[in-house]
């Protein structure tokens, strides 16, 4: 397969060296100096999959400099505040038989990318396994609590296809299966991205502390409160049938699996990026102004976390 790694973060670099280990025709892009570096010094991961080195067959830092632009399958790992952006200049390089990966956290990264995208080529996915930069093209691999889920939230893909693909990752050494309804699970992510990763920014603690004091759990339960009264609202159902149920699952299994992990939003602030916020709890916020569904909470961690970052932007974090 002809495979084209948008984005060769943390995330990138392991879908990248992982499809080219297992004998693909791999390409990447980046900034200029994240390409350069690999380009001279390959991909790598390490971690709980193993130790693997792969030298990509390009990597570039334009779509210009591709020299094949005939893929079978673009996947994208950028931020979700950069999806459009990403998919309007994909627009011209997908042909009708490429299909497009959304390898990303958060909601809205389909609504966006469909505009520039065909539907019928736009691939959702659900990825919870943890991996984190260790130098540019370097990832560890650190946790994963269960296979990648590949669907489509209008079921215009065959399901064979999308097993076919779930196939060649899981061959590949990704776990991953074929969802026929991946949207209740891509919530089901947000839910715990939600709750989880703004104030583990915010207090600078691992996921495990947040379960143990009080406060912060209060602010959780509430922020899952709002989010199920969201969902309620817009009828979108998730694996648990109600906040009650999926809080029992949250603090009895998903926070002690992974306890020590940090919010991948602390990483960004310290480092002077943008975060994802506005496709998680401010996507929360957005859809329950549409719908007429309060979301206090949501609203005052959407603002720190945007206070926190700006802060962290100015140099002053």
């Amino acid at each position: 397969m002809k495979i084209l790694v948008f984005g060769l973060g943390a995330l990138g670099t392991v879908y990248s060296c992982l499809l080219k280990k297992a004998g693909h025709q791999v390409s990447g892009i980046d900034l200029p100096a994240v390409a350069s570096h690999i380009e001279k010094q390959g991909v790598q991961v390490t971690g709980i999959w193993g130790e693997h080195h792969a030298f990509l067959d390009q990597t570039v830092d334009s779509l210009n400099r591709l020299k094949d632009t005939d893929f079978d399958l673009v996947i994208i790992t950028v931020k979700a505040y950069q999806t459009a952006a990403v998919s309007r200049l994909l627009k011209a390089l997908i042909k009708d038989n490429t299909y497009v990966f959304l390898a990303q956290n958060g909601y809205g990264n389909y609504e966006q990318a469909v505009e520039f995208i065909p539907p019928q080529q736009l691939i959702l996915g659900r990825i919870i396994f943890g991996a984190v930069t260790i130098n540019p093209g370097s990832s560890e691999v650190t946790v994963i609590a269960d296979d990648v889920l590949l669907g489509h939230p209008r079921q215009l893909i065959a399901a064979a296809t999308l097993q076919a693909w779930a196939d060649v990752f899981r061959q590949a050494g990704i776990p991953t299966r074929y969802s026929p309804d991946i949207m209740p699970y891509v919530w089901a992510k947000i839910i715990y991205n939600s709750a989880l990763n703004p104030l583990g920014a915010i207090l600078e603690v691992p996921y495990g502390r947040l379960a143990e004091m009080e406060w912060s759990r209060e602010l959780m339960d509430a922020i899952i409160n709002e989010i199920f009264e969201v969902l309620k609202a817009q009828r979108q159902p998730t694996p648990w049938e109600n906040a009650v149920l999926y809080r029992k699952d949250f603090y009895g299994q998903m926070v002690p699996s992974t306890a020590a992990h940090r919010a991948s939003m602390l990483q960004d602030i310290q480092a002077g990026r943008k975060t994802e916020i506005d496709a998680l709890n401010g996507a929360v916020v957005e859809l329950g102004q549409q719908l007429g569904v309060n979301t206090p909470v949501n609203r005052v961690i959407t603002s720190l976390i945007k206070c926190k970052q700006s802060l962290g932007m100015d140099g002053i974090n």
